[in-house]
């Protein structure tokens, strides 16, 4: 049996002062920047990147408003490649990457038995100059035309293919901006992956054997797996771009011999890796959310690792589908659609798992587990359209439309976003110490899911009528314009649902309803610390002897309840008190 883990450590060491003097903000604010602990650290990484959630989003509804009609001049053609460019950019590299890091950063040690994470200096380190990337990217509004210029925005698309990278192309300094962010923001990227495995492999706890580890932590060792491989690729590309531009190389001037195509492969081996380390840590979240909220462990704990584990291999070996376009060569194509199908064979199992956990469950719907099942749907369509393009010659009619744009959304918003919604609801409790309204939840839930499918499921009509990717306005005798018209009117009603949930943080915070260690009857560790956890995390460090010890704690008497769950510990402790 595990050793009693105390539910209340949140004494206050003595000798550290006077503790109800009233703080000055600057003491606050400098508590804040020289922390090294990987709470307050994970906690800025979600903020950081929910800041630029909603600049992000922001800009996608200024380019939804020039679209939503043909021949539209709300934005320039130049204001609205900007736009393009900022909002792809911000999304995959200073909004899901730092949140997705976040939680991690805050979770891990936690779940794992740990006081804090390996290395807490490089902890720190890697947060300040991922963060600095961010803010080096918006500089270019300012900066971008050269300091006695006006500012641009880069204006190259996200993906910066070559030559529009090019300096006769991309004149002043937009572009280096870009570049150097990218830059910046992979060598935090990197060490936190690094962070990650060092605390997963050395620091667990007692009796937490690799075959008990939750299943949250074993997704984020196989995503900073992914991380270490997918980066420096990169990178490379970054350092090449910045020598072509400035010492003369010709890497991808294909006016001087060099290939656009490169860059293309040096980018995608790292864009489709990304997408898995995007989505990875959604799975995460996924495996501890719908188990607690169905009452049941999860079904198949060997399987599931088993299935992260291959689609990080996997993975690695089908970027050049998104290349079918440019020529590759009917082998190479070949390799590129096999590979594509057979990472659904490993995702799949995934999808069954979740299924057979909800399966004869004691399903509990609260708004996490509203989003959690919204996301197994959504991201089964992904998955489907995504085997539809992995078909190269059905690519080659859809591969640079609209339909493509709707099926990538489909990923990043219907099941990335929609899970990290759910953790947010599941997780805010643990973090904050309050819980969030559920009823301003549902309220969220309904309007970001009627939102997200009026925009990406219509998206896909217009890319089926021929409606091409990247372009700022349209003649009106295409037949787009009720399609566009809907998708925009969803990226409205997503918008709203957004900043409902923004202030649902807000007066929660403040005047929600005390959380207390363990508000959802959970099992794993971090729901036997107060709420939210004291800075030294465990005051003894725990010991376990299954997958599941807060429920041998909660539930001594019956060890081996794997699947049927009934009331509360607390509901038994009043039962026993009303019979007695």
């Amino acid at each position: 049996m595990a050793t009693q883990i105390p539910f209340d450590q949140a004494h206050v060491p003595e000798g550290t002062g006077d503790q109800t003097r009233p703080r000055l903000w600057l003491e606050v604010l400098h508590e804040w920047v020289t922390t090294v602990d990987h709470k307050k650290i994970g906690m800025m990484y979600i903020g950081y990147a929910l800041f630029f959630l909603v600049v992000a989003g922001f800009e996608a509804l200024l380019m939804r408003i020039q679209l939503a009609v043909p021949n539209n001049s709300f934005v320039s053609p130049e204001v609205f490649n900007g736009l393009f460019t900022m909002h792809g950019t911000t999304m995959v590299f200073f909004v899901g990457m730092p949140i997705l890091f976040g939680f991690g950063n805050y979770l891990i040690p936690l779940m794992i038995g740990a006081r804090d994470m390996a290395f807490p200096r490089l902890n720190a380190f890697s947060f300040w100059i991922s963060a600095f990337g961010g803010i080096l990217l918006y500089y270019s509004y300012i900066g971008g035309s050269g300091l006695y210029g006006a500012g641009s925005a880069p204006d190259v698309g996200w993906f910066a293919y070559a030559p529009l990278t090019a300096k006769v192309f991309s004149p002043g300094h937009s572009t280096d901006y870009w570049t150097l962010s990218l830059l910046l923001t992979g060598i935090g990227t990197i060490g936190t992956a690094l962070n990650i495995v060092a605390t997963i492999i050395s620091m667990r706890c007692p009796g937490m054997k690799m075959s008990r580890l939750p299943l949250l932590p074993w997704l984020y060792l196989v995503t900073s797996g992914l991380t270490f491989v997918a980066v420096g690729p990169l990178t490379a590309a970054q350092i090449m771009l910045m020598l072509d531009r400035y010492l003369g190389s010709h890497f991808f001037d294909t006016q001087a011999g060099g290939s656009a195509v490169l860059w293309m492969h040096f980018f995608w081996i790292f864009g489709h890796p990304e997408v898995y380390i995007l989505v990875l840590p959604a799975f995460a979240f996924a495996n501890e959310i719908i188990p607690v909220f169905s009452r049941k462990a999860i079904f198949g704990y060997p399987a599931m690792v088993a299935a992260s584990v291959g689609i990080g291999f996997v993975s690695l070996s089908v970027w050049a589908h998104h290349m079918f376009t440019v020529g590759l060569g009917a082998a190479e194509n070949t390799f590129f659609v096999l590979a594509t199908m057979a990472i659904s064979v490993p995702t799949g199992i995934k999808i069954f798992n979740w299924l057979a956990t909800l399966w004869g469950g004691k399903i509990q719907f609260t708004s996490s587990m509203m989003f959690a099942i919204a996301f197994l749907f959504q991201f089964l369509i992904a998955g489907l359209t995504g085997i539809m393009l992995s078909v190269a010659p059905f690519d080659w009619q859809l591969g640079n439309s609209y339909f493509v744009v709707a099926h990538f959304h489909y990923v990043l918003v219907g099941a990335i976003l929609f899970m990290l919604f759910s953790a947010f609801y599941y997780w805010y409790p643990k973090m904050t110490g309050r819980m969030l309204s559920e009823k301003l939840g549902k309220w969220h839930f309904w309007l970001f899911l009627i939102g997200f499918h009026l925009t990406f499921d219509f998206m896909h009509v217009p890319g089926l009528l021929g409606m091409p990717r990247r372009i700022y306005t349209y003649e009106a005798d295409r037949g787009w314009m009720i399609w566009n018209m809907i998708v925009s009117s969803g990226a409205v009603v997503q918008a709203v649902a957004t900043l409902l949930f923004v202030y649902n943080m807000i007066w929660s915070y403040f005047k929600g309803p005390v959380a207390g260690p363990d508000p959802w009857d959970a099992w794993t560790l971090e729901w036997a610390t107060p709420s939210p956890p004291p800075s030294y995390n465990f005051a003894e460090t725990p010991e376990v002897s299954s997958r599941r010890p807060l429920w041998d704690l909660k539930h001594p008497d019956d060890p081996d309840g794997d699947y049927e769950i009934g009331p509360s510990h607390r509901q038994r402790a009043k039962q026993k008190e009303e019979t007695a």
